[in-house]
């Protein structure tokens, strides 16, 4: 069964306010696919490309099981923080304001008194990332005997950052009898194998490419040595307009280069897994409401971020894993929006974009799927363009603090804040 129509479904009352409210009307591909054989109490395995509605896609049946199941609990695994704030939005939103669903928040870095708070007021819908959840387990201020309703989001993420062992202990605390909805960006064998180890006959939907970006993001790259990155990337911020991320590949990176922007009268803020919770919530927020133009992040932002202004994202360095390009890029062109992304590329990381276009490519290298951005045209005779970076040192489009149109650089809409450290 596809839906066409979320009124198509028998959904409560409550959850259809919501939905029009949310003004959400015509299902995604993978929420049409997935939300009908959800709501029977299937198991799913489903894999889509970011950005294209995963969260209501486990969401709405999971309130919809709650809804009609009184003494029911739920439980939503994510890999990030970030991601599990954004989650408990989007699903408080779906059971509207007025509902006695209480509901909890999880994770690390924030007062475990506050959640101790919302633990004795007995919510049924728990959302955090494993580490956290596995605390309570073991302090017995969280019980899971009437959590018969499991997602488990960007479950490859969990498992590469080293989260199998307490995802498994979580679920040893919860009882057999249950659904659980997987939802995976890419489904390497190892989640196929946990998946018939927890699910029981779990049906398998695939939406699109998980390994190649959507259409509605441009891609393209420029080539340099390590030396011109940081004039590059500032070339490029000039020339930009709106709200841009910046992906840098360790923590003290994105602060160094967070500092230095700001004092070039950059507004930028930085992210990463050593910053404390309410540092990343502040920073996200000045971001979200454009206080700062430029967030500066490690690939802690690349899943579950979903900021609709984002208009380009710049991987100032490649990421490890291929798989996070994909993921990193998708924080543009949301919700049917268009979106620009850019590789700064040195020698050293040839290895890299080789495995990123082999991804895209279904194993094939190719440049057809990007631009070479910045470069010169092949002029006739010229032997020595090989389509590197135009490396013009003087008039328009020359590196330093002149941009692509020879102009000084104005001050940006935005306020300057001082960045995060």
């Amino acid at each position: 069964m596809k839906m066409e129509n979320f009124s198509e479904l028998n959904l409560p009352e409550q959850l259809l306010r919501s939905l029009e409210k949310m003004q959400f009307t015509t299902p995604t591909p993978i929420q049409a696919q997935a939300i009908p054989m959800a709501l029977q109490g299937r198991d799913i395995l489903g894999s889509a490309q970011t950005g294209t509605g995963k969260t209501a896609a486990f969401g709405i049946p999971l309130i919809t099981h709650l809804i009609k199941n009184q003494t029911s609990t739920a439980i939503v695994m994510t890999p990030t923080r970030e991601l599990a704030v954004q989650v408990m939005q989007t699903l408080k939103k779906l059971i509207g304001g007025n509902t006695p669903i209480k509901a909890a928040l999880l994770i690390g870095g924030e007062n475990m008194f506050r959640q101790f708070s919302q633990l004795e007021a007995r919510p049924r819908l728990i959302v955090g990332t494993p580490g956290r959840i596995n605390d309570h387990l073991t302090r017995k201020s969280l019980r899971l005997e009437q959590a018969d309703f499991l997602v488990l989001d960007e479950t490859d993420r969990m498992l590469d950052m080293g989260f199998g062992v307490q995802i498994d202990k979580v679920l040893s605390f919860m009882p057999r009898e249950r659904q659980t909805l997987m939802f995976s960006a890419t489904m390497p064998a190892h989640i196929v194998a946990m998946s018939n180890k927890y699910m029981k006959q779990p049906l398998r939907i695939a939406v699109g490419s998980t390994s190649a970006p959507i259409k509605a993001i441009k891609q393209s790259i420029i080539r340099m040595t390590q030396g011109e990155k940081y004039g590059a990337l500032t070339q490029q911020l000039d020339a930009r307009g709106g709200s841009i991320i910046v992906f840098v590949r360790t923590k003290h990176g994105a602060d160094r280069l967070a500092h230095k922007l700001g004092r070039e009268n950059h507004s930028a803020g930085t992210i990463h897994g050593d910053l404390r919770q309410n540092k990343r919530d502040k920073v996200i927020r000045q971001f979200r409401e454009k206080e700062i133009r430029i967030l500066v992040a490690t690939d802690v932002a690349a899943r579950g971020l979903d900021i609709p202004h984002i208009e380009h994202v710049i991987n100032y360095d490649l990421p490890q894993c291929p798989e996070d390009y994909i993921h990193r890029i998708g924080r543009t062109a949301r919700a049917g929006a268009e979106g620009e992304a850019l590789c700064l590329v040195t020698p050293e990381e040839n290895g890299k974009w080789a495995a990123i276009e082999r991804l895209m490519n279904n194993g094939e290298s190719s440049p057809d799927n990007y631009s070479r951005a910045g470069q010169r045209p092949q002029k006739p005779g010229n032997r020595n363009n090989r389509g590197q970076q135009d490396r013009r040192r003087s008039g328009p489009g020359a590196p330093g603090k002149e941009g692509f149109n020879g102009q000084r650089r104005t001050k940006k809409p935005y306020r300057k804040t001082q960045a995060a450290a």
